[in-house]
């Protein structure tokens, strides 16, 4: 009977619960954790807003090339993206509107419509970026 008695006094007198430290060590590393997924996800949410802009500038550039096949002729600068949304000036052949809004870009700015666009093409329809400024590497075109 004396055996009993110890064995189940040693299990209650056991540990039951965690130490201090070991708490604070989880603690850490529930911290390091979290900071790496965060690190990852911002890069993530700014390169799934770079995708999102080159796809509304493509999108925008097709509406431009259906507004040019049904008036013959790219909206002017002054007229703008507008122009793909109201009639500009009551063109006969407008057959409009080629886009259901025109949105602003991810980061909160308007898109950037330029007639004749550099290079010689036609227009450029493009992003200003992360950044807001037109002409730096960050610009989405």
């Amino acid at each position: 009977m004396n055996n009993l008695y110890r064995t189940r006094h040693r299990r209650r007198g056991g540990r039951s619960a965690f130490t201090l430290i070991e708490l604070l060590l989880v603690l850490v590393i529930l911290a390091i954790l979290t900071s790496v997924v965060a690190v990852r996800m911002v890069g993530t949410t700014q390169k799934a807003k770079i995708t999102a802009a080159q796809q509304t500038v493509g999108a925008l550039k097709l509406s431009l090339g259906m507004f040019e096949k049904d008036n013959a002729r790219f909206p002017t600068e002054a007229e703008g993206l507008d122009a793909l949304w109201h009639n500009p000036g009551n063109l006969p052949d407008w057959k409009g509107p080629y886009v259901d809004k025109i949105l602003p870009d991810p980061w909160g700015n308007p898109y950037q419509y330029q007639i004749p666009g550099k290079d010689g093409i036609d227009f450029d329809v493009f992003s200003k970026g992360p950044d807001g400024q037109e002409g730096t590497p960050d610009d989405v075109y």
